[in-house]
């Protein structure tokens, strides 16, 4: 939660801080279920099941590295949907989520390393990833 919070302090007071600290805390309720891609999927219909607002809903199903394209979700047997988050509190969570390893904060370097070696080097998914990470901090590294 703190680095979605403090990426998100370079856009106050244009971001809902209150919806960026709801959706780093529930992004990964998923995984009390499952450790796979579709955790984001499966902690989505968790928290609509409990009528958690739908702002917080999408950021939780939208968050898995820089999203997902409706065709890459059929690919890999996700339902068919877009999972690119689209509203500056999903794209803040989602990349605070990408720059923490574990428990440590990791730099884009990292993050590109770990998904070439999960997707291949020229996945679209990597461009995204550098793409969001210039757009909520600023820098291209």
């Amino acid at each position: 939660m703190l680095k979605a919070t403090h990426l998100a302090s370079r856009f106050e007071p244009d971001v809902d801080l209150d919806l960026v600290r709801a959706g780093a805390m529930l992004h990964d309720v998923g995984r009390s279920r499952t450790n796979g891609i579709n955790h984001a999927i499966i902690g989505a219909n968790i928290l609509r099941e409990n009528g958690v607002q739908p702002e917080i809903v999408k950021i939780v199903e939208r968050h898995i590295g820089a999203g997902i394209t409706r065709e890459e979700a059929e690919l890999i047997g996700l339902p068919a949907m877009d999972y690119l988050p689209i509203t500056l509190e999903e794209k803040l969570v989602a990349h605070a989520d990408n720059l923490i390893h574990g428990t440590c904060e990791v730099d884009l370097d990292f993050v590109i390393e770990k998904w070439q070696k999960k997707l291949g080097r020229k996945h679209p998914s990597i461009q995204r990833i550098i793409k969001m990470h210039k757009e909520l901090t600023g820098h291209l590294r």
